[in-house]
């Protein structure tokens, strides 16, 4: 048996070793510059969190896996899914795009495409508008309707829609294929470090002569459509036509890394800071008496604190004598009231569930 007894590993020209190596125990330092840990920036990669359920006639807006958003202009309508993944990679579920209006025939300002939106406070490692701005690298599984070229982009809000933008190509359609791609980041128009939509990252799906007559704008650049989606295909012509995504990472350096998996508990946690569903199937009921004037009311503390003061939607299906509305909202609390009908003296019962909204 061979060995190799060192004290260190240091690169050509390094002024520092990679690897230090303890003559007494065996033991090593290594000096790791990436983290390993908290490297993935997207939430919900995997497709696991689907608190919305299915959601059909979307032409723009949410359902299936949390925090992926489709958006179009055109005749294109779709039924958003989870739906099964890419299994023998480890990816149990997946973001379907179940195309049910075809948008056959694209006109001039037809698009569609699948998004996903950052906070800027959550960017601020990438370094843009710095000397040290860092590249960044988008890794994904797609399995689309149709072969050939596709587009993915960044889109900085921040800065009047600055975007660069990469092709990758789909070699079988229907089938699973694991797509890498690498963007540059620009030295200057800096982000803004706050909690706000900064940043989009973007999967067209179509688009129309108006987002593609161009020359593909492969660097960072001013707003130009015409250079956004230059060889899209269009995955919006058939109703036959079904769009898989899953294994959605992106992570700050030129390579991509094996996919950060997190728990259940983790990713959900994560999706509540911009969706929460609570009393899911009308399982909140509030029941009361009052005998005076007044309106009774319960105090909710939120399971997670969301990015902002949310919108919501109450669904009640149950009203006896008393109707369900909400005050005092907060990113963390609000209140639940119920408002009397008939006698002042009579039981007052709502069952109902609320969706709290602080998308970006």
């Amino acid at each position: 048996m061979s060995e190799i007894k060192v004290n260190s590993i240091k690169g050509v020209g390094a002024s520092a070793a990679a690897i230090t190596v303890n003559n007494t125990d065996g033991t090593c330092t290594a000096n790791i510059t990436n983290n390993l840990s908290n490297r993935r920036l997207t939430i919900n990669g995997a497709m696991t969190i689907a608190q919305r359920g299915d959601v059909s006639s979307v032409t723009s807006g949410y359902g299936g896996a949390d925090r992926f958003k489709f958006d179009r202009g055109g005749a294109a309508v779709v039924t958003l899914k989870q739906d099964t993944g890419d299994i023998t990679q480890g990816f149990a579920k997946a973001q379907r795009i179940d195309v049910t209006t075809a948008d056959s025939s694209l006109a001039a300002s037809d698009y569609a495409l699948l998004s996903y939106r950052f906070e800027g406070q959550d960017l601020q490692q990438l370094k843009k508008g710095t000397a040290n701005a860092q590249q960044v690298t988008l890794s994904f599984h797609i399995k689309s309707p149709k072969t050939g070229t596709h587009i993915v982009e960044l889109v900085d809000q921040s800065n009047s829609g600055r975007h660069v933008n990469k092709a990758y190509t789909v070699s079988s359609a229907n089938t699973w294929e694991k797509k890498t791609v690498t963007f540059p980041m620009e030295t200057s128009n800096a982000i803004t470090n706050d909690n706000a939509r900064r940043m989009d990252l973007n999967w067209w799906l179509a688009a129309g002569s108006t987002y593609s007559s161009g020359t593909l704008q492969t660097n960072w650049g001013s707003d130009t459509d015409a250079n956004r989606a230059v060889g899209q295909v269009n995955c919006m012509d058939s109703t036959s036509n079904d769009i898989y995504i899953t294994g959605v990472q992106l992570e700050v350096g030129s390579f991509s890394s094996d996919f950060e998996f997190r728990s259940f508990a983790q990713e959900l946690a994560l999706c509540q800071r911009y969706f929460q569903h609570l009393g899911r199937d009308n399982q909140l009921v509030f029941t009361t008496q009052t005998l005076g004037s007044y309106n009774p009311a319960m105090f909710l503390v939120l399971p997670v604190e969301m990015r902002a003061t949310p919108t919501t939607t109450i669904n009640q299906t149950t009203n006896n004598n008393g109707t369900i509305s909400t005050g005092d909202l907060s990113p963390r609390n609000l209140a639940i009231n119920i408002a009397r009908s008939g006698s002042s003296a009579a039981m007052q019962q709502a069952e109902f569930d609320i969706k709290f909204s602080a998308e970006l």
